[in-house]
């Protein structure tokens, strides 16, 4: 399982939810607290307002489901697939994600900071002015992916994958050149200054 930044353990659970069929569930306004999910169909469910916290989610099934303002804290989710999920100011401050897929996951706003996404294929994932600071992005494959309007502040970013990725209006300065693959990355003048002085370059006008 994929651990938690500086080896803290995953919160204890207090009960099991197993194996229900949620599928097109609405769960807004529910609250979970130290719930184990192993195995349920979440499949178009949409939710606001919803709390989970330190829940863990196994084997879960959030396909095409939809979530706004919703709060996932401090969760694990292990093998859960989130094919063309939506999560729209949603927070998932320190949570977990370990053998997940994230095909055509769709975020836009809310908080993800301190969320671990060690090696995680967000290839097709697009993350839009979504706070990531000092999220676990490291050795995340991000490439073609869009990261447009992060705050990326004290991220880890080692041997992250980011060549072809759409990374205009984020925030950059944990970024080390040497440590990223960025090979036909898209980045806006002012991000481009910033790679360049991590470069050892002196940028001067014209």
């Amino acid at each position: 399982m994929a651990d938690r930044k500086h080896g803290r353990p995953a919160p204890e659970t207090h009960s099991t939810v197993a194996a229900e069929d949620w599928y097109g569930d609405d769960l807004s306004g529910q609250s979970h607290e130290r719930v184990a999910f192993v195995g349920v169909d979440m499949t178009e469910t949409e939710s606001r307002g919803a709390v989970f916290s330190e829940c863990t989610f196994q084997d879960v099934r959030f396909n095409a489901s939809t979530h706004s303002d919703t709060a996932f804290l401090n969760c694990t989710f292990v093998r859960c697939t989130f094919f063309d999920a939506t999560f729209t100011r949603c927070k998932f401050v320190g949570s977990v994600f370990d053998r997940c897929t994230f095909d055509l996951l769709k975020v836009s706003g809310g908080d993800w900071s301190f969320a671990g996404l060690p090696g995680a294929d967000l290839h097709s994932a697009s993350f839009v002015d979504v706070r990531l600071r000092e999220a676990d992005l490291t050795g995340a494959r991000c490439e073609g992916a869009t990261l447009r309007g992060a705050d990326l502040a004290g991220a880890w970013l080692h041997s992250a994958k980011l060549s072809r990725c759409d990374l205009r209006g984020s925030e950059l300065s944990s970024l080390d050149p040497f440590n990223v693959e960025m090979k036909g990355a898209i980045v806006d003048i002012q991000q481009a200054v910033v790679i360049a002085e991590a470069l050892g370059l002196e940028v001067r006008p014209g």
